[in-house]
């Protein structure tokens, strides 16, 4: 998502900075921002939109250098860069990175999510600190100045441990030219290694054109660059630790990809971050959920709705599905679901009273833009989901959520499926909290266990694949596979069974599992192959049974089940495990599989996983 550039050397900075923030466009943005520390003074300059808005202002900021966030300084140049993707605050300069704290001697860029910061700044608000933005990273340049005697690495230090959630950034001072003091937490940051001068970056592309040496900061280190080297530190207890510099041989493209043979793999080890960043800000306090600003889409419309209708395409549609689900369950309004593209001709019955949700990863997809423009001339009010800001879904919509999922090359979506899923259950936690349809008690839980998904994620994206691919490999010359599921477990199927034929080429089907014996039981055959999501649910008896049948016509099931659960493991030939969860939010983790399976199969075959044939990233026609 947001990408983070620090320099400390001899070469112009500025210029440097800039240049390396352009490496890092391809993870997408909407503001930038950076601080320059040379010969005589600390510029800060931040816009809204592309990297060219943000030369601009410098240009303009250079012919009045006598702004508020200038002091003096002395050499050597030292700087540090953002663009930002908004999670915490609207798309505006003064959320953009970087943040300073009341004097303008701290300055700091920030990746990731400060999960305690309403906590924080209420804590410094109460010692009259003033707050300039609406982000939660700005706590983080209050926190280093509070701690702040002479020496930035003790200063990071301290206020690290204070903060709670998945971040990392970079620490800038006034006072001590030469000095950038990196800080990882979960989220990227690596250090490239040069010749009287060092590199700080979200990712390698930022200084690659300058130096191919590069040390990997780990959880819980701090690192502090000088133009002499980088001394390296845990974070709990300031101990030395070792790095080794390693030199990489990656082209830009390979860079780009952080390593990963593909984009689509790449994308989905973001999924963690992905999630974090779309609940981030909208479940801060804990006992239920803030939406922010939707527009005249109130919470009085929200508590009175009569129904919810969901139009989308392909993936986006699984994710509508999935909703459907959690907001049936948990705040009881009716919801209709509609692929877009046959909703706008069948003379649908819509009106006031009505939500519409557009789900679009591009915000352009056509049907679906038509969709929600025919609910809308009927009176209707309209919510889209999407993962781009300024696309025609935020311009034509009522109210808008964000995805905040970060750009997507892939064109077989990962992460920004997984998101729009995390959106749906904000959207169904809110209708039930504005509602009253859940116990107070249910919707902290519900909301904690949103929280923790992340961090699962993490767990399940961590543990390795070794188990997905040798199931790939045992069946990626097969013809045919078949996916089932029941009750939540469906949507996942039906989004299983696309990856693979996107990818893979392979003939796929998705059914709920107590459709089998309606026709597509005659599919089987001797080791077909039948994926079954079969997570912990409140059907999972019943499709034990349907494991059953499937198994007396001699095809091979491999079930996507919860770690630990033995009813799965007595009925399936193969287990791919996810970790527990709410049986309802048990999606979030149970596709990952699917996609790795999907992934693996493919590339077996010989494929190019990122340039699926026939297949474009957004369908702007009908």
């Amino acid at each position: 998502m947001c990408g983070i550039v620090g320099y400390v050397g001899a070469r112009p900075v500025q210029e440097l900075l800039l240049t390396a923030l352009e490496r890092l466009e391809y993870r997408g943005y909407d503001s930038a921002g950076i601080s320059v520390l040379s010969a005589d003074r600390l510029d800060c300059v931040r816009a809204v939109g592309n990297l060219l808005a943000l030369r601009a202002a410098v240009v303009e900021h250079a012919a009045d250098r006598d702004g508020p966030s200038s002091v003096a300084v002395a050499e050597p140049a030292t700087g540090i860069g953002h663009t930002r993707w908004a999670t915490h605050g609207r798309v505006s300069e003064r959320n953009a990175h970087p943040h300073v704290d009341g004097a303008g001697r701290i300055h700091i860029v920030v990746n990731g999510i400060v999960e305690n910061y309403m906590a924080l700044k209420r804590e410094l608000a109460a010692e009259d600190v003033a707050f300039s933005s609406e982000t939660d990273a700005e706590v983080i340049a209050h926190l280093i100045a509070r701690r702040y005697g002479g020496d930035l690495p003790a200063a990071v230090q301290a206020a690290y441990g204070e903060l709670e959630g998945h971040f990392a950034f970079v620490a800038m001072a006034a006072d001590e030219p030469g000095v950038l003091v990196g800080a990882r937490r979960e989220c990227p940051l690596v250090v490239g290694r040069g010749d009287g001068e060092q590199f700080l970056a979200s990712a390698v592309p930022a200084f690659l054109e300058h130096t191919r040496r590069v040390q990997f900061i780990e959880n819980g280190e701090l690192v502090v660059l000088r133009p002499s080297g980088a001394e390296f530190m845990s974070a709990a207890t300031g101990a030395p630790v070792e790095r080794e510099v390693v030199e990489i041989d990656w082209d830009a493209e390979t860079a780009e990809k952080g390593g990963y043979e593909t984009f689509m793999l790449k994308e989905i080890h973001e999924q963690p971050q992905a999630v974090a960043a779309t609940i981030a800000d909208r479940t801060a306090r804990g006992d239920g959920v803030d939406l922010g600003d939707l527009g005249s889409i109130d919470d009085a419309f929200l508590a009175t709705v009569r129904r919810v209708v969901v139009v989308a395409c392909g993936t986006s549609y699984h994710a509508g599905l999935i909703g459907r689900y959690a907001i049936e369950g948990w705040a009881r309004v009716p919801v209709e679901m509609d692929i877009a593209s046959e909703y706008r001709y069948r003379d649908p019955v819509v009106g006031p009273g009505d939500l519409v949700v557009g789900i679009s990863q591009s915000g352009e997809t056509a049907d679906t833009l038509a969709a929600m423009r025919l609910a809308a001339d009927h009176g209707a009010k309209v919510l889209a989901i999407t993962n781009v800001m300024g696309s025609q879904a935020t311009r034509d919509a009522d109210g808008v959520m964000f995805t905040r999922a970060g750009l997507e090359i892939g064109v077989a979506a990962t992460k920004t499926f997984i998101s729009q899923v995390a959106a749906m259950y904000l959207l169904a936690l809110r209708l039930a909290e504005l509602r009253g349809t859940l116990e107070p008690a249910r919707l902290t839980e519900l909301v904690a266990e949103l929280k923790r998904l992340p961090d699962k994620l993490g767990e399940l994206l961590a543990g390795g694949d070794e188990t997905i691919r040798a199931t790939a490999e045992r069946h990626h010359e097969a013809a045919f596979f078949l996916y089932l599921g029941r009750h939540i477990g469906l949507p996942v199927a039906l989004e299983g069974a696309l990856k693979l034929k996107e990818i893979s080429y392979i003939a796929t089907d998705a059914y709920a599992a107590g459709e089998m014996k309606h026709g597509p039981i005659a599919l089987l055959g001797e080791d077909t192959p039948v994926v079954v999501v079969a997570t912990d649910s409140p059907v999972l008896e019943k499709l034990i049974s349907n494991i059953q049948e499937v198994r007396a016509r001699g095809a091979h099931v491999i079930a996507v089940a919860t770690a630990g659960d033995a009813r799965i493991a007595a009925h399936a030939d193969e287990i791919l495990a996810v970790p527990p969860t709410d049986p309802m939010l048990a999606p979030l983790l149970a596709v990952v599989p699917l996609q790795l399976l999907a992934y693996h199969v493919a590339r077996l075959r010989g494929l190019n996983v990122d340039q699926p044939r026939n297949l474009a990233k957004t369908v702007t026609v009908e």
